[in-house]
């Protein structure tokens, strides 16, 4: 057996009663369909390569948010495909049949683009405009008792700002974590990890030996959006002090959530950077600092069958390039 840890930069998602799968030049979705079968579709990722521009530090990992966003939908939405609708036989109604007419093969593109567009209004809304306007509130309780000059500095500002969003997200991730139908995703969630560790630990692909691996990653996209979270805490904390004497309350909340909406591109770019940093890193300071996110999984995985696992390797192994220095991490 091969003992050399070969860290890759295959990835993957968790899908509906599946595993998406995405290597260097190829993408993988593997789905068990409701006769057990599995069906795995492949794509080529393309051979264009990006302008030196986006592969700038920063400025990759908002580009590869994007994308990641598209590919991850179209994977959801190709193994909704095969779930058992019990309502098949329901006629089209005369709006279904003039959108067909219409957009023909594009309303799945503009499906996936509408489903990104709301998901990220959702997430901009409750973890940061939320967290923002509730500081303000408790700003604003604060200055009842005379207290202002405490809640108005930059240190109450951020440091209140940044417990209510992370409040917010663990109760998210905790409630999300308790739905039947979620807890399926997880399993595969899991499968997709451990598939992933035994790639990296040079040993066949087998369930057998999958199943012997962690199902926490530090390069999981849980602990990603951790890095969001502490990031956007330290660089809100930076940002100026709306002055009350020069800016209405109102105006002082729109200022605050204008500037955070503004500083996300930046927020998600150098979260990728650390991510790239942590997978790759065996420092002991960056180890500690990808502990929290390896607790978190444990709410956003389960230990997965064996039937999931062989969902898992189908998947990793249609991407598996023949050069496997092409797939370094």
């Amino acid at each position: 057996m091969n003992t050399e840890k070969h860290i890759t930069s295959i990835g993957g998602q968790a899908i509906i009663e599946g595993v998406m799968m995405r290597g260097p030049f190829k993408t993988a979705m593997a789905v068990r369909k409701p006769d057990k079968e599995i069906e795995c579709k492949i794509q080529e990722n393309g051979t264009k390569k990006r302008n030196k521009f986006f592969r700038l530090p920063i400025i990759r990992g908002c580009v590869n948010f994007i994308d990641s966003l598209i590919v991850g939908m179209k994977a959801l939405m190709f193994s909704a495909e095969f779930m058992d609708i019990e309502d098949d036989e329901q006629t089209e109604s005369k709006f279904d049949k003039w959108l067909e007419d219409k957009l023909g093969d594009k309303i799945k593109d503009i499906v996936i683009y509408v489903a990104i567009a709301l998901s990220l209004v959702m997430s901009v809304g409750l973890f940061i405009l939320l967290p923002t306007a509730i500081t303000q509130g408790l700003q604003w309780v604060f200055g009842k008792f005379g207290l202002e000059e405490f809640s108005g500095t930059s240190a109450f500002i951020s440091t209140t700002e940044g417990i209510v969003k992370m409040m917010i997200f663990l109760t998210y991730m905790f409630l999300v974590s308790k739905m039947e139908d979620i807890r399926r995703v997880f399993e595969y969630h899991g499968a997709e990890h451990k598939t992933i560790a035994c790639y990296e630990a040079g040993e066949e692909l087998t369930v057998e030996n999958v199943k012997k691996h962690s199902r926490f990653h530090p390069r999981c996209g849980t602990n990603f959006l951790l890095f969001v979270m502490i990031v956007s805490i330290i660089l809100y904390a930076l940002l100026p002090k709306f002055d009350q004497e020069t800016f209405g309350a109102i105006q002082r909340l729109l200022l605050r959530m204008g500037t955070r909406i503004l500083l996300l591109p930046i927020v998600a770019g150098v979260s990728y950077e650390i991510i790239k940093l942590a997978g790759r890193s065996t420092n002991a300071c960056v180890k500690f600092l990808t502990k929290p996110g390896l607790w978190l999984q444990r709410f956003t995985t389960r230990e997965p069958d064996d039937s999931q696992i062989e969902v898992a390797i189908r998947s990793i192994e249609a991407v598996i390039p023949e050069d496997k220095e092409s797939d370094r991490w």
